[in-house]
């Protein structure tokens, strides 16, 4: 299978070590993309639930994509989270390809991207910490549930069911957390003077676009590999969100972009990256 060529990718909340993960997807993606920058954006390897009794090899073979990706020309971004917390003492670290940050800021056409995980915004995260770990007990069990639940499904030929996203979409102090934690994201980049904030941490993929008199930013967060199986790609000078239950492995198409660019960001584009192939707007046509 030929690979997607893709400027950026970034993937959050992947809980290896957890029985949450979804391990076979992740490596079924990682394996069809060549990002030049991979961005691991917090809660990559979930310390906080890791059991030595409980580390499958499929989690031990995403490790292992992900350094023979650094070791093929691949920048791996390894950004700390509030479940990996503990390599923060390793910030700042730069080995080949590969680093440590605690944020990072990257400038993509022009345009500045700031990207955290944003455990920073959650106070019980800093103050409560026995009390997550307590809930993390119970919210490990949640998602043991969901795997049973979904085995079953997919036999039946149905599709995948998040318990644990309907039931934080059901709580109305969840809702109002989430929609809390994007405002106050948005508002600090604005006051920053960022175009993008791109973080993960809820869970909750989403792309969204917001103007105000400081300016305009572009809200984004990569979900996690738990319950969405989701990430953000950046090629064509947008911003994709990828979600493995819907576009499975299919390619990214130029078309699904063009249709939505204004006609100054179509010549831009056709100026900044000269065209080797023809496209043939009427019908789609993979970008490799």
């Amino acid at each position: 299978m030929k690979k997607r060529k893709i400027d950026v990718v970034v993937l959050s909340d992947l809980h290896l070590g957890s029985s949450g993960c979804h391990a076979e997807e992740l490596m079924a993606y990682l394996s069809s993309i060549e990002p030049k920058k991979l961005i691991l954006n917090g809660d990559i390897i979930d310390v906080r639930q890791f059991n030595k009794h409980y580390f499958p090899v499929s989690h031990l073979r995403i490790l292992k994509k992900i350094t023979s990706m650094a070791i093929n020309g691949t920048e791996i971004i390894y950004i700390t989270g509030n479940h990996d917390d503990m390599l923060r003492r390793f910030s700042n670290t730069f080995i080949g390809n590969f680093s440590i940050q605690d944020e990072l800021i990257l400038e993509l056409d022009g345009k500045k991207a700031w990207f955290f995980h944003g455990d920073i915004f959650d106070v019980s995260m800093r103050y409560a910490k026995w009390f997550i770990k307590m809930g993390g007990f119970g919210f490990d069990l949640l998602l043991r549930l969901n795997r049973i639940l979904n085995w079953c499904l997919i036999k039946l030929g149905n599709d995948r069911y998040s318990l644990a996203k309907k039931i934080k979409n059901s709580v109305n102090n969840a809702a109002n957390y989430i929609h809390n934690f994007e405002r106050t994201a948005i508002k600090i980049a604005l006051a920053k003077g960022y175009d993008y904030v791109i973080c993960g941490h809820i869970h909750q993929p989403k792309k969204e676009i917001l103007e105000t008199k400081k300016g305009k930013c572009t809200y984004l967060n990569s979900g996690d590999w738990v319950e969405n199986l989701s990430a953000l790609e950046y090629s064509f000078k947008r911003w994709k969100i990828y979600n493995y239950s819907y576009d499975k492995l299919a390619p990214f198409f130029v078309d699904e972009d063009l249709k939505s660019m204004e006609l100054n960001e179509l010549i831009s584009l056709l100026e900044t990256k000269p065209v080797t192939k023809k496209i043939n707007l009427r019908k789609k046509r993979q970008i490799n």
